[in-house]
Parts: structure tokens; C-alpha cells; sequence
């Protein structure tokens, strides 16, 4: 800023050069501002497209433990990228249902009466595997004296583009499956 003549008393204003570097910083502050908030909106959308696939991951997982801890009688089948088994009624009083989990267009689909579920997409890859007496299988039943036991646990094995997902969940033991061949052995 200048100052008037002197003995004038009074003040002039800025100069255009003064008004222009002024203006160019602002421009400055404002473009980094700008590329700062650019960056956080990237940041907050790669985040919330991770977060929504770790809740479909948990979905998934959430399902098949559920499914499989209620188990009802019938038979338990399975091999490769399909599972097939009954499980109790959900809520009380309804008839046992039918279910069926296979991998079908990138998917794990879990299909439940009439109406298939989609549960994961992109997984290119699905494996069941199957805890019996003599170790982990990888077809249910493994033998005819094993056709109307369960296994002792059920694996899921599947793999994405993050990685391998991979969840085992230990079945509870029946009173028929405990008088098997090995009822007084440890299990």
C-alpha cells in the first residue's frame, strides 16, 4: 500500500501488482485446497467400497454358520463347489427347508425353497471340504457306512480377488452319530 504526498493525510490504495500477487495466492491456497479435498473424496470412496465388501464377506459368512449349525436330520452332500443338506426350520413351527449352496456365474449362491440367493460375487472358485472319522474330505459322504452321518465340521473354502476365504464351522453331535464305530473313542 502507498502512501499519498507527503502532507496529503490520506492514503491512495494498493497498486495493480499488489492486487495481482494477492489474487495469485489466493489461486494457489484455493487449487492446493482443491486437490486436498479431491484426494480425501478418493480416499473416503476407496474406503466405503471396502467396507461394503467386508460386510458381504461377513454376510456370506454369517448365512453358511448360521445354515450349518442348524442342520436337521436328513443327509448332509457335498462336493466340489456344491453343498446340499436340510436345516431346521427358521422360526419356530415351519417345516424343515431344503438347502443347496453352488458357485453359478461368479457367485456363491445359496438356494433356499425356490428362490436362489446370490451371496458373494466374484468368486471365482468355491470348495467344500468335510470332517470325517478318518480326516478332512473332500466328498460327502466319503464312504456308505458314512451316508447317513454328518461330518464332524464342514469347510468352506473360496477364493476372490482379495484372496482365499476359507471358514470351518464344528457341527453339534447327534446322539446317532456319537453311537457310530468310535462312540467310546475320543472325537
Amino acid at each position: 500500500m502507498r502512501n499519498g504526498p507527503p502532507g496529503s493525510g490520506g492514503e491512495q490504495g494498493f497498486t495493480l501488482i499488489e492486487l495481482i500477487i494477492s489474487l495469485g495466492l489466493f489461486a494457489l491456497i484455493a487449487v492446493a485446497g482443491l486437490a486436498m479435498v479431491d484426494g480425501i473424496l478418493r480416499v473416503q470412496g476407496g474406503t466405503e467400497a471396502k467396507l461394503d465388501r467386508l460386510a458381504a464377506f461377513q454376510r456370506t459368512v454369517a448365512v453358511v454358520t448360521s445354515d450349518l449349525d442348524q442342520i436337521a436330520a436328513g443327509r448332509v452332500a457335498g462336493e466340489g463347489p456344491a453343498l446340499s443338506f436340510t436345516r431346521s426350520a427358521p422360526g419356530a413351527g415351519g417345516p424343515p427347508l431344503e438347502v443347496r449352496y453352488l458357485l453359478a456365474g461368479g457367485a456363491l449362491v445359496r438356494q433356499a425353497g425356490l428362490m436362489p440367493q446370490p451371496l458373494l460375487d466374484g468368486a471365482s472358485e468355491a470348495r467344500w471340504r468335510f470332517r470325517g472319522d478318518s480326516g478332512w474330505v473332500e466328498k460327502w459322504p466319503a464312504s456308505a457306512e458314512e451316508a447317513d452321518r454328518r461330518p464332524r465340521a464342514i469347510a468352506l473354502e473360496m477364493r476372490t480377488p482379495e484372496g482365499l476365504l476359507r471358514r470351518v464351522v464344528v457341527l453339534p453331535s447327534r446322539a446317532e452319530d456319537l453311537a457310530g464305530p468310535n462312540a467310546g473313542g475320543p472325537r
